[in-house]
């Protein structure tokens, strides 16, 4: 795989886990309790999982607001989505849903065509039109540092073949992809992140819900991964209500106040509406 390919890809990553586990206010398929209160759904990115959400959760949570924060598996843009969208079947009500890196091009696909969804959150996160591919977003500027921090494993494919999914390294994690979190939490994310294939990189979305649905979106001004000029381009052709916060790829974990304020305004939103 060259480096600009690696580049591409790795901006893709998103914050990895923090050390404590994600929490869920309400299981799948719990009844809704009548409230206009919106459930929020945050979806993780590669080299992550749910846990990255964790001080954000407990901060949701003490507003009053139902959260699930779903295992994302990782493996394709359109199978992803399509397992995101059962999650979202399964809630009653209202939804904010959340999307950090990867996990942006994942809901602004699952999110079309399920009325529930009444607002869409990109933390730091990709905002692609159909026919693009993150691979594709990524290149569109300059900025990306994170070729150099990948390495490229191999897993086995039903047919028998070898597919290639992307890592970080565990000395470069903190510097490109956390910078600011404390060094011991940093290692807790670097030794528990999860890898994306590669093909899910470069699948392109076939959907655009944010054409549709009221956006807002998070800029980290201090990112190494996806280009902050790419971020703040996104969210202006997307006319998303956009903050820009210093902080790392991984904002959700150095900076939860922020990331979660503005899920708070995107749910409020919600709540005036109805």
């Amino acid at each position: 795989m060259t480096v600009s390919l690696l580049a591409g890809a790795a901006a893709l990553t998103t914050a990895g886990a923090s050390a404590a586990p994600a929490a869920a206010a309400v299981r799948p398929g719990a009844p809704h309790d009548g409230s206009d209160t919106p459930t929020v759904v945050l979806i993780h990115g590669a080299f992550a999982d749910a846990s990255s959400w964790s001080s954000v959760i407990e901060r949701l949570q003490r507003h009053g607001h139902r959260v699930l924060a779903p295992a994302l598996p990782l493996r394709g843009l359109a199978s992803d989505a399509a397992y995101i969208r059962s999650v979202l079947d399964s809630v009653a009500g209202p939804i904010v849903l959340v999307g950090h890196s990867y996990g942006g091009a994942v809901i602004s696909q699952a999110a079309a065509d399920t009325p529930q969804v009444k607002a869409l959150v990109y933390i730091a996160a990709f905002v692609p039109e159909v026919g693009e591919s993150a691979l594709q977003l990524t290149g569109k500027f300059p900025g990306s540092t994170l070729g150099q921090a990948t390495a490229t494993q191999y897993y086995p494919l039903s047919d028998g073949g070898q597919g290639e999914e992307l890592v970080i390294r565990k000395d470069l994690f903190r510097k490109q992809f956390a910078a600011g979190v404390p060094v011991r939490t940093a290692q807790v994310m670097a030794a528990g992140q999860r890898p994306i294939t590669l093909a899910a990189l470069q699948e392109r979305a076939t959907a655009a819900a944010w054409k549709k649905i009221p956006s807002w979106c998070l800029v980290a001004t201090e990112d190494r991964n996806i280009p902050p000029a790419a971020e703040r381009w996104m969210a202006e052709r997307a006319r998303a209500h956009t903050v820009s916060v210093r902080a790392p790829h991984a904002v959700a974990v150095s900076d939860p106040g922020p990331v979660t304020d503005l899920i708070l305004r995107a749910s409020r939103s919600v709540q005036r509406a109805r």
